[in-house]
This record gives structure tokens, C-alpha cells and sequence, in this order.
């Protein structure tokens, strides 16, 4: 490929990408992704709703009714103990509250706490200090570090700091990670079944998928089965008649043509046989005409026949590309044409041998007949198989490098056999590299001549 064509594929690309809108250049272009999306898209926005609507009402709520709770205990201890200041009163205070609210009230006579006050983080430090503004109204300070699973609580008083150890239980309730753990739980048990439940649904869409690229490739797919949906099998079904419809033209479109080539070659042979057996001196010149015509008509048919075969009836098996290329170079050569053939090791593709074979000595033919001499480079390139037939000839002009690939199309306009042949010699060679799920182009070469280019998938 070269550097015009590359820039003429990045350009259309670039173009696709404009015209798609912005956001479905994210969306998954799978039909996998794209169904999974329209599951799991819903469960999120729901569990996203549930989760919003549990912290607005139930975390909220929960959490101030807790606060609220622990903040009136401690305000009902220091109302006792300023109803009752004696010793005996705030004994009696302290142990009725530790007996009573699983408080643990000390009081520190003589302490006060930091003129400045730590900032609160948190949405429970936050509601508790809240809740302790509300019903104290002194100053505090909160410590959520001094004990694993207890919250300190410190309360200036006038004698002193009045210290309350709360359990965090009466602080926080573990239904917040009940309901997380519940919804991440089924969310990937129900992701889970999704996932296996499209997985065997689209499995016999690429199934399908893979038998019509094989029948388009000319490859055998009798083990194909109609399986999956009503749809699915629908599809499939679809497939399998059009596939025996396919084969049934193929069928009868070659016993038609074999009925026709002999009924053509017949007496055609009649005719050689009349010429060969007419004695006249006077008569030689024009016998030998009509021998020619005769010659070119037989060649003539033969190009006919074999394009409208197009080698469809021949079977698919793995073949070394390396030593079929080392073939047809090797008959090029015994033609007369100068043949260079560059090509690693180990080249299997699956193919049609002979109507490769075929295929590239159509080519080197063209080149041998206008050229003289021709490189042949064969290299694995992004799984396919690109096979390029440079020759250093008279190349053939831009605007005609799609026409002589239709039938009977020749560049040299007159019907001489020995300067342009039938017209059918690339029309069969793309033929063939289509049947196979590749393609022909022609390009410049850098000898000065023509570039042809064979893509075959691996």
C-alpha cells in the first residue's frame, strides 16, 4: 500500500470519526457490550437512586435520632450533677448513668480543654457535635481515637472537664453496610447470570457470522446448525438456503459449461482435422489462416470457460503459498519471463491451489507479455497474505486500472492475441482472489512499470 493510499484511509477515518456523535464513540460497538450495557446501565441508576435515597433518609435520620440520644444523656448527667454538687450526689450520678446508658462518665476536677476547638470531619463527628450544640451548649471536644469502637466526649464544666466514653453502637448502626454489601452482592450475582445468558446468546450469532465469511471465502461449512432464538435461527436458516442455493447455481452453471465446451470443442476439432487433410499448394496461405483462426478460437474458448468457472468447484486445503509461488515462477521462467521471487518459509493459507495457481500466472503472463522481467515479494502482513508482482514494463494509466478488470476490457483495442490476449486474464485473477475473501489492486511500481497486489486472509 502506498503512501497516497495510506493518507487516502487515515482521511476517511478521520471523517467517519467527525460525523459519529461524541457520545457514541464511547458506547461499545459489540452486540455483547451493547446488550450488557442496556442490563447493567438500569441497575446502576437504581442502586445509585436506592443508595441516595438510604444516606438522605435512613442514614440521616438514623444517625441525628443516635446523636440526639447520646447528646440528651449527657446533658441529663450534667443537670444531675449541678442539681446535686456534694460528693456523695455525683457518685451517686456517675455510677446511675454507667449503670443505666452504657456511659462511662468520669469527671476531671481542675481540667479545662484548648481554647481552640478541633475541627470536625465527618458526617457522624459532625451530627454529634451538632446534636451536643443543641442540648448542652458548652464547650466540647470530640475523640474518636482514644479506644477501638468508642467515642470520647469531653464537656468543660465549671470545676472541671467532664469526660463521657460512648460505645460506638449508640453512635452508629451497621445497617448502612448491611444494605452496601447487599446491593454490590446481587449486583454482581446479577451481572454474573448477564454475562453468561449473553454469552450463549451471541455465540450462535458469531457462529453465523464466521460460516458466512467462510462460504464467502469459498471454505466448506457443513458443520454448521441452526441453534439460539427464534431469531437467531431464523437467520441461520436463511443462511442454509441460500447456501444450497449458491451451490445448486455453482452445479448447474458448470455441467452447462461442460456440455458447452464440448459441444464447442467438437467441431472445432472437425475443423482442424478438414485443414489438416486439404492438399491444395495453391490453398497453403489461406489454410494456414484458418488454422490460426482456429487456434485463436480454441484459446478464445478456453479463456471463457475457465472465466466463467471461476475454479468454484475445487476444495479448500491448507496450502504452502511458498512452494506454489516457486511453481508458477519456475513455468514464468520456462515462458521466457525473467522472474525474482522473494518469499519466507512456512506460508500455509487455506486456499484453492490451482485457482491461485491460476490466479498469479495470469499475472506474471501480463507481465512476461508487456514487461520481460518481474519481482514477486510474498510476506505475512496483519493476518493476511500480500503477495506483489512488480514488472518494469509500460505500467497501464490510472484512469484504466479498474477497466481491465472487466470481462473482455483490453488496453490494446485491437483483437491481436499476441499483444493483449482475451481480456480476461485479470478478470479471472480477481476473481479468484475474491472468491477467496481478498482482492486485486495495481498501483505504480518502483521499476517503472505496474504493481500488482494480492491480499489473501490467513
Amino acid at each position: 500500500m502506498t503512501a497516497a493510499s495510506d493518507r487516502g484511509v487515515a482521511a476517511r477515518r478521520a471523517e467517519r470519526r467527525r460525523r459519529t456523535p461524541f457520545l457514541k464513540r464511547f458506547l461499545p460497538r459489540t452486540l455483547f457490550g451493547r446488550t450488557l450495557l442496556i442490563i447493567v446501565t438500569p441497575v446502576i441508576l437504581a442502586q445509585a437512586v436506592a443508595t441516595w435515597i438510604f444516606y438522605d433518609r435512613h442514614w440521616d435520620t438514623v444517625t441525628n435520632r443516635l446523636a440526639y440520644a447520646v447528646a440528651g444523656d449527657i446533658a441529663t448527667v450534667i443537670a444531675m450533677i449541678e442539681h446535686d454538687p456534694s460528693q456523695e450526689g455525683r457518685d451517686w450520678t456517675l455510677a446511675t448513668v454507667a449503670r443505666t446508658t452504657d456511659l462511662i462518665v468520669t469527671l476531671e476536677p481542675g481540667q479545662t480543654l484548648p481554647d481552640e476547638r478541633r475541627r470536625l470531619s465527618g458526617l457522624l463527628e459532625r451530627t454529634l457535635g451538632k446534636a451536643l450544640d443543641e442540648r448542652i451548649g458548652r464547650p466540647f471536644a470530640i475523640n474518636t481515637r482514644v479506644a477501638r469502637e468508642w467515642y470520647e466526649i469531653r464537656v468543660q464544666m465549671a470545676d472541671g472537664v467532664l469526660s463521657v466514653m460512648s460505645p460506638e453502637r449508640r453512635l452508629f448502626t451497621p445497617t448502612s453496610y448491611i444494605f452496601i454489601l447487599w446491593m454490590v452482592g446481587s449486583a454482581v450475582v446479577l451481572f454474573a447470570v448477564a454475562i453468561l445468558f449473553m454469552r450463549n446468546q451471541i455465540r450462535p450469532i458469531k457462529r453465523l457470522a464466521i460460516a458466512a465469511d467462510a462460504l464467502g471465502k469459498g471454505r466448506d461449512v457443513s458443520n454448521f446448525k441452526m441453534e439460539g432464538a427464534t431469531e437467531v435461527r431464523q437467520a441461520a436458516s436463511a443462511f442454509l438456503l441460500m447456501r444450497e442455493r449458491i451451490q445448486r447455481q455453482m452445479n448447474q452453471r458448470t455441467e452447462m459449461l461442460a456440455g458447452v465446451s464440448h459441444d464447442l470443442r467438437t467441431p472445432l476439432t472437425r475443423m482442424k482435422l478438414a485443414l489438416d487433410m486439404i492438399e491444395h499448394p495453391d490453398l497453403d496461405p489461406e489454410v494456414e489462416e484458418l488454422k490460426a483462426d482456429v487456434a485463436e478460437m480454441e484459446q478464445m474458448i478456453e479463456g471463457y470457460l475457465a472465466f466463467a468457472r471461476g475454479e468454484g468447484t475445487e476444495a479448500v486445503q491448507p496450502t504452502d503459498m511458498t512452494r506454489l509461488l516457486k511453481e508458477v515462477a519456475a513455468g514464468a521462467r520456462r515462458d521466457g519471463t525473467e522472474v525474482t521471487l522473494t518469499a519466507p518459509e512456512g506460508l500455509v493459507v487455506p486456499l484453492r491451489p490451482n485457482a491461485i495457481r491460476r490466479c498469479i500466472a495470469n499475472l506474471l503472463v501480463n507481465a512476461g507479455r508487456h514487461a520481460g522481467t518481474a519481482w514477486v515479494k510474498a510476506e505475512r502482513k496483519e493476518g493476511v497474505i500480500e503477495i506483489t508482482i512488480d514488472d518494469d514494463g509500460p505500467g497501464i494509466p490510472d484512469y484504466l486500472r479498474e477497466d481491465v478488470f472487466k470481462p473482455f476490457f483490453r488496453v490494446d483495442s485491437s483483437r491481436n492475441l499476441d499483444t493483449g490476449g482475451s481480456g480476461l486474464g485479470l478478470t479471472i485473477a480477481r476473481d479468484v482472489a475474491r472468491s477467496h475473501g481478498g482482492d486485486i489492486t495495481l498501483d505504480d511500481s518502483p521499476y517503472g512499470g505496474l504493481r500488482a497486489v494480492i491480499r489473501l486472509p490467513v
